[in-house]
């Protein structure tokens, strides 16, 4: 079943739940907010004040109605008791056998009649004889009766048996003055309390009514302090008025507030300063405070403004403007804001100088040393700081410093150095020229003063610079007319050793040099001294390493007739490297054609240069094929490297520097056949330029760089008409930061395909297509024009296994030698063909051919089938043979023996000029040909 109300009986009653805008929910939230207010907590406080003060006025008031109660009581205690034992013949009733029959009336109408609670006569013992409780009479009174015995009347608040009471013993005495008795009489406590609680009602509502009071007058206060406040809490309050104090107080900006009738409402302390005002400015007009006119027009318009310089005084100020509106019933008014910028503007002024020098800085550290040259690196000192630091620069040097040497102070070498690099705002400076002897003679002048104390030494007034006057007095008299008026004199110094001289003067400047300045001259001058070291020992290194270079390269070349050659080198700007050129005669009229390139630059790799081209030539001796020469130089370098860098089961002391990344391309051109060949260790290969102009580029067949290993190197046969030309390079004459080798290899093309020039005139064309301003790698460049060795110079023969086809090949070579006109050496050449055809018939293999070569001497080839080499041994006496390549030696200027692919050839170079020795004509040489070998 379900209540009057719809729910079951029994069921508790949930009230609905109340949204944010219900009544019983709004009001704890406005409570809240009025009692964080000011308002509400000064309400708070005075109610709080109010309840106490009346709580403790009521409380005051009962103890004062209980006092005076209690008062009340002992006085009609007193009053009573010293009445009734005072009483006429109380004393003679207290000697009478029964007291309490005669005293017990007597005592209840007294005490009816004064008002009190009992009477009480005792005898001095304190028995009682009456009391208003018949039961206690006969008993003693509890208590200190002994001061009423003694005759003295006291009053007390007794507590104790039968009840508390106000109570009063008096003595009573006899004639005699005697104490024969005591009377007591009292009020009990209860009937005391009964008459204050009768006053209670009273006391209660007058403080009722004293606390409705209170809190309507706290109530009233409350409302008119919160309309004051505008309902802000204690922490709202604490803060305006911090936010108040420093605005007029700690603000280092001036504030003014205007009203709309242009008053000044406010202004704060650096307002009341910037603009000096008067003391009493706040409520004056804006034009009665004796501002500068502009800003009293600003004030006074009304308009915004952001950032503008205003004059006050002798300070720029950088006022802002911005109307205010209305506020709490407040009318609309204008705020100023003030700021000093007067030291502002100076300290930027500072820091933009302090900036531009810190900027000048960095470009003189990027921008000087930029070359490893002596002198451009003083004419970079001279061009950064003209004109943002001096309006003219100087630069002197050592003459020492200006080779690469390491200067000396000995000989009197700081009283002069060489004009290096000079700069200026114009070119009419009345300064000495680059190049001029500058002296310093006069001690006291400022370069000479700054040599000698090893620091910068400012001149700020030059015409006070007597010692600088005294020691060209026509040059200054001529310097000072032109205008300079301030100098710094910086030594530069590097490593504790004086390089030269750095001067910064000023003439269209107005301003001197200060002692900023100064520190920032010595600065700038520290950095370029370094870079000016640099860049002399970087010269010393250089010409060290090219004068090693040059002295390792050949100076000139063979005159062969197989091949005209021309050839440049130039060594890097940045150092020199390791490039090598050479040209090799060899056996047979032949020619070797050399280029390579050792990795790096400076001393190590032109002595790396000079071992591998010493290397080159001692294998070429041996006449080998370019593939096997590469291949014995790859492992030589391998050694070397082994034996350098402490491998190999060698221990080395340190780290040290080996020769791999070389490269070589090493040709072998013969022309008597027109036959090329070439081998490659990591090397492009040459250009080959026809007769009729086309250039190509053959391939060859890819080798890695010597001291690599791991892979065999390969031979390549180019067959070359007559007039052919071979160019040889090495990369850096191709590619470079800018250039790769594909667009140098199409300018080498274009440049080598114009036919009717020497190669001289080749070389010169090449160069000054593809040379680089500043080539950062070594150039060589080795151009060849081919010829061809004519047919009428060269004879063959094919010789039989039989001992008898000596004589044969000794006559036809005789008749040879006759039409060559070469008669005078026919003896010697016969000698030298019958013991080497001879040899080949005796101990080689078929097929025996012989050659002879006319060319700048005569060669004599004998060539046979067998791969086994004689050597020259010196016969005993007694010996029968081996005295015939002995004979060969002593016959022909050069011989050896050189390795074809099915045999060998043994030659012999004999010169043609000279005949035989007298002594050897009447040798026979049939009797020779059975000497053996």
């Amino acid at each position: 079943m379900t209540g009057r109300f719809g729910r079951p009986r029994g069921s508790p009653v949930t009230p609905p739940p109340q949204s944010a805008g219900h009544p019983a929910a709004v009001l704890p939230a406005r409570l809240s907010r009025a009692l964080r207010s000011v308002a509400g907590q000064v309400f708070v406080l005075q109610a709080v004040i109010v309840v106490l003060l009346i709580a403790a006025a009521t409380l005051a008031l009962v103890y004062q109605a209980r006092y005076d109660s209690e008062r009340d009581a002992r006085d009609r205690s007193l009053a009573a008791a010293e009445a009734f034992a005072h009483a006429p013949g109380l004393p003679q009733a207290l000697k009478a056998p029964n007291p309490t029959t005669e005293l017990q009336p007597l005592a209840d109408s007294a005490r009816r009649a004064s008002g009190v609670d009992f009477i009480s006569v005792m005898s001095t013992d304190g028995i009682r004889y009456t009391d208003s409780r018949p039961q206690l009479i006969g008993r003693r009174a509890t208590g200190d009766l002994s001061r009423a015995v003694h005759g003295q009347t006291f009053t007390e608040v007794f507590k104790g048996t039968p009840s508390d009471a106000v109570r009063a013993v008096a003595p009573v005495r006899n004639a005699s003055g005697a104490v024969v008795g005591l009377v007591g009489t009292g009020i009990e406590i209860e009937s005391v309390s009964t008459v204050v609680g009768k006053q209670l009602p009273l006391l209660l509502g007058a403080a009722a009514g004293a606390l409705v009071l209170g809190t309507g007058g706290a109530a009233l206060v409350s409302r008119r302090l919160r309309r004051q406040t505008r309902g802000l809490g204690e922490a709202e309050m604490t803060r305006r008025n911090e936010h108040h104090e420093a605005v007029l107080h700690a603000v280092r900006e001036g504030v003014l507030i205007i009203d709309s009738d242009r008053r000044l409402i406010l202004a704060n302390d650096e307002a009341r300063r910037l603009l000096a005002l008067p003391p009493d400015a706040e409520g004056r007009s804006v034009g009665d405070l004796g501002l500068d006119p502009r800003t009293t027009a600003l004030l006074g318009s009304g308009r915004v403004a952001t950032d503008e310089v205003h004059l006050a005084g002798d300070r720029l100020l950088a006022v802002n403007v911005r109307p205010t509106k209305p506020y709490a019933g407040m009318p609309p008014g204008t705020v100023m804001t003030l700021r000093d910028t007067t030291e502002l503007a100076s300290l930027s002024g500072r820091a933009e100088v302090a900036r531009g020098r810190l900027q000048l800085l960095y470009e003189a550290g990027v921008s000087i040393g930029t070359t490893l040259d002596v002198v451009r690196t003083a004419e970079e000192l001279s061009e950064v700081a003209v004109p943002r630091f001096a309006d003219f620069v100087t630069v002197e040097l050592l003459e020492p410093v200006l080779h690469g040497e390491e200067p000396s102070a000995a000989g009197g070498a700081y009283t002069q150095m060489r004009r290096a690099a000079m700069s200026g705002i114009r070119t009419d400076q009345p300064l000495q020229p680059v190049g001029d002897i500058i002296r310093f003679v006069v001690p006291t002048a400022p370069m000479a003063a700054a040599l000698d104390a090893g620091r910068a030494v400012l001149a700020a007034d030059l015409n006070g610079a007597f010692g600088w006057r005294a020691q060209d007095h026509e040059g200054t008299r001529i310097a000072l007319e032109y205008g300079l008026h301030s100098l710094i004199s910086v030594p530069l110094q590097a490593r504790g050793v004086v390089l030269g001289m750095a001067n910064f003067w000023r003439a269209d400047t107005p301003e001197a040099f200060d002692e900023e300045d100064l520190s920032f001259a010595e600065e700038l001058g520290a950095r370029a001294a370094v870079s000016i070291d640099n860049a002399r020992r970087y010269t010393r290194e250089h010409a060290t390493a090219v004068a090693l270079q040059r002295s390792l390269l050949p100076r000139v070349l063979p005159d062969l007739s197989a091949v005209d050659v021309a050839f440049r080198y130039l060594p890097a700007k940045a150092g020199v490297g390791g490039d090598w050129f050479d040209v090799i005669p060899l056996p047979g009229a032949r020619v070797a054609l050399v280029v390579g390139d050792v990795v790096g630059h400076g001393v190590h790799a032109a002595a790396t240069m000079g071992r591998l081209r010493t290397a080159v030539h001692n294998f070429s001796t041996l006449d080998l094929p370019p593939d096997e020469l590469l291949g014995h130089l790859d492992e030589l370098i391998d050694r070397i490297d082994q034996i350098e860098t402490g491998s190999g089961g060698q221990e080395g002391g340190g780290e040290r520097s080996g020769v791999t990344g070389a490269t070589c391309l090493y040709a072998v051109y013969d022309p008597v056949s027109g036959r090329c060949t070439l081998a490659s260790a990591g090397h492009p290969g040459p250009a080959v330029v026809h007769p009729d102009g086309r250039v190509d580029f053959p391939e060859l067949p890819a080798g890695l760089p010597l001291g690599v290993g791991g892979m065999p190197f390969e031979t390549a046969e180019l067959w070359l008409a007559e007039g052919s030309r071979l160019a040889l390079f090495t990369d850096g004459l191709l590619e470079d930061r800018d250039r790769d080798f594909d667009t140098g290899q199409a300018l080498l093309r274009e440049a080598l395909a114009q036919p009717g020039r020497s190669p001289e005139q080749a070389c010169a064309d090449v160069l000054a297509a593809l040379l680089f301003p500043a080539p950062s790698d070594d150039i060589a460049l080795l151009v060849a024009d081919t010829r061809r060795l004519e047919p009428d110079r060269i004879a063959e023969w094919e010789v039989p296994g039989d001992p008898s086809a000596v004589s044969r090949v000794r006559n036809a070579g005789s008749a040879q030698l006759v039409a060559w006109g070469l008669e005078e050496i026919a003896f010697t050449t016969e000698l030298i063909l019958s013991e080497l055809v001879t040899n080949a018939i005796r101990y080689g293999n078929q097929p025996v051919r012989v050659r002879l070569l006319r060319d700048r001497s005569l060669i004599c080839e004998v060539s046979d089938g067998s791969s086994t080499s004689p050597h020259l041994r010196y016969a005993a006496t007694t010996d029968e043979g081996g005295r015939g390549l002995f004979l060969v030696a002593q016959y022909a200027d050069r011989w050896g023996t050189r390795y074809t692919e099915r045999g060998k050839v043994i030659w012999a170079e004999v010169p043609l000029t000279g005949g035989a020795d007298p002594a050897s004509a009447a040798l026979d040489l049939d009797a020779l040909e059975d000497l053996a070998w």
